[in-house]
């Protein structure tokens, strides 16, 4: 679970709570313009966008995920070309939300590259560690296991879980090996004036050694789950035992 930290606008009552992807209509598909292979995305202006009501800044963050393909970081963009990307799209874009949706997007992308460490940290040994090699958004297409996941829920309603509100497929370099993982985004209830956000980050199933590695982190967090139950009933079972004695 997920929360964007203090300094993120959506914590203002003025600002929206509710998650903006979702007030989007159906995207269209753009064609002509040549698409980065390291993001699926064309060389973004910093330009106003015809018909835009209010002027955007132009300042972009460095990130904290290395790049693989040189020794810098990769660079967040800013609320102008973010708001092109959109428009270029077809999504239907409220200006006045850029700024919140760029905070939220920087702030998930850091909450999975966290996660992504989590999965690599008895992985590699290179020196500077994994780094992200090339990314994609994937809106459209459910993952496996979100699709499985709405299957369940239609047998058993008590399992019943939300759509994901995006996906992404990210590729990193793993000492000189390519490892594909695959981020499923979803917006949980609200906490007061904060949306809060899930993300599910695992490998994808497209070699033995990612199968192997989730079966092992699932018997992990079964067992430590089961252990963490014990405990507690022992906990409960002996003050209830000692409560009478001195």
């Amino acid at each position: 679970m997920s929360s964007p930290p203090p300094e993120c606008p959506m914590h203002s009552s003025s600002s929206t709570t509710t998650c903006p992807y979702t007030s989007f209509s159906k995207p269209q598909t753009h064609s002509g313009d040549a698409l980065s292979p390291e993001n699926q995305m064309p060389n973004l202006s910093q330009l106003p966008a015809p018909n835009q009501r209010i002027s955007l800044p132009t300042d972009r963050t460095i990130s904290s995920i290395p790049k693989a393909s040189s020794s810098n970081y990769w660079e967040y963009p800013s609320p102008q070309q973010f708001y092109n990307a959109l428009v270029r799209k077809g999504w239907e874009t409220p200006e006045e939300s850029i700024e919140t949706m760029v905070d939220i997007h920087n702030f998930l992308n850091e909450e999975a590259w966290n996660e992504i460490l989590k999965w690599e940290k008895e992985k590699c040994e290179c020196a500077g560690g994994p780094k992200l090699l090339r990314f994609k958004g994937r809106p459209q297409d459910l993952s496996p296991k979100a699709r499985m996941l709405q299957w369940a829920g239609k047998l058993l309603p008590s399992f019943s879980t939300p759509l994901p509100f995006d996906r992404h497929d990210w590729t990193i370099d793993r000492c000189g090996k390519q490892v594909r993982y695959v981020i499923d985004y979803y917006a949980g209830p609200d906490e007061g004036d904060t949306p809060v956000f899930y993300l599910d980050v695992r490998p994808a199933l497209d070699s033995f050694e990612s199968v192997t590695d989730r079966i092992k982190v699932v018997t992990r967090n079964t067992f430590e789950r089961l252990r963490e139950r014990i405990e507690s009933r022992n906990i409960t079972s002996g003050r209830g035992n000692g409560s009478g004695e001195r």
